[in-house]
């Protein structure tokens, strides 16, 4: 069941955003979607934050909506059936290459990259009750949660776990539910691929006693080797739980809205994001790395034309044409 997380914004005489004072509006939506994740998830907080904040600022209807992540994401923004999206990118390149399992053989070149996020670290989390420490400590068997089928922990997850030597039975849900099944004692680890903070992990924290468990150096190097991911720490001000930095691997997110969408109303939306980042950063801690001049993270995605300019009139990004989508090519 799909759950709108929505805001209807009501522009008060007077107030009319500067969008539509300095230029038109020609064929805006008058409502929109943002596809992001499970809820207890990082992309179901920071999602309908700056679908909210959006619709506030530019006078419009519009939230986030429930999801099964970046891959389901992907496939509802390039057929148009949601505006934006987040999504993570692995699957991203998949989903281009026409290996998105929600629709294998078709290339979904209709979402355009908009905005960078910021990275998803891939973090362990056991009980401490557990006496699971370390990855090594996880027995054979062990019931593990990878998040929602076909989100970036279930696409990533299992296969880093498979690289590492771990056997486990697998098991999916929402971030929410795999966090109260982990303090039931109906799973073993949850294995998280998703913005710092995890809110699900948070509250655990405040619950019960749990590990985040980092990689070792080698198991860092392995996953580096096998992975399309960069070195990460997840420091150590992230979760009351942490006494000094924890090792991980993570992969960039990025906003991306249908390549359609007028470049006015594109353009728009990004300078709502990217021009404050101190009200993104209210929304979700993980926004310290939505900042301009991380543009360059994306080597995977086509550019959307009002975003790609937004990028080059601010923070001097130099993209290449080839990288900026056109109707034409």
């Amino acid at each position: 069941m799909k759950t709108l997380i929505k805001t209807a914004a009501l522009v008060a005489a007077g107030a009319t955003p500067a969008f539509a004072q300095d230029g038109d509006r020609e064929g805006w939506p008058e409502s929109f979607t943002v596809g992001t994740a499970s809820q207890g998830g990082t992309y179901f907080a920071y999602g309908s934050g700056w679908a909210n904040l959006v619709a506030d600022e530019l006078g419009l209807s519009g939230g986030g909506e429930v999801t099964g992540g970046p891959m389901q994401n992907m496939a509802l923004v390039h057929t148009g059936d949601a505006a934006f999206g987040m999504t993570t990118m692995g699957p991203a390149a998949e989903s281009l290459a026409g290996e998105n399992p929600i629709a294998p053989g078709l290339e979904m070149t209709n979402a355009c990259a908009i905005f960078p996020m910021y990275q998803t670290p891939f973090s362990v989390t056991a009980l401490s009750s557990s006496g699971i420490e370390s990855i090594s400590d996880i027995p054979d068997g062990a019931r593990i949660g990878f998040g929602p089928a076909g989100s970036t922990s279930d696409t990533y997850f299992p296969r880093m776990m498979d690289t590492l030597g771990v056997n486990y039975e697998r098991r999916n849900g929402g971030w929410s539910d795999l966090g109260g099944q982990l303090q039931d004692g109906l799973l073993d680890v949850i294995a998280f691929a998703a913005g710092v903070p995890v809110p699900a992990v948070s509250q655990l924290e405040v619950q019960t006693d749990v590990n985040i468990i980092e990689f070792t150096e080698e198991e860092q190097a392995q996953l580096l080797e096998e992975f399309p991911v960069s070195e990460f720490e997840i420091s150590a001000d992230t979760y009351s739980t942490l006494e000094e930095g924890a090792r991980s691997v993570s992969m960039w997110n990025f906003a991306i809205a249908d390549c359609s969408l007028p470049d006015s109303f594109v353009n728009a939306v990004v300078d709502v994001v990217m021009s404050d980042n101190e009200r993104m950063v209210n929304i979700h801690r993980a926004a310290e790395s939505t900042i301009p001049e991380n543009w360059d993270k994306n080597q995977v995605l086509p550019w959307h034309p009002g975003a790609a300019a937004w990028f080059e009139e601010n923070a001097g990004a130099d993209i290449s044409d080839d990288m900026i989508y056109s109707s034409d090519s």
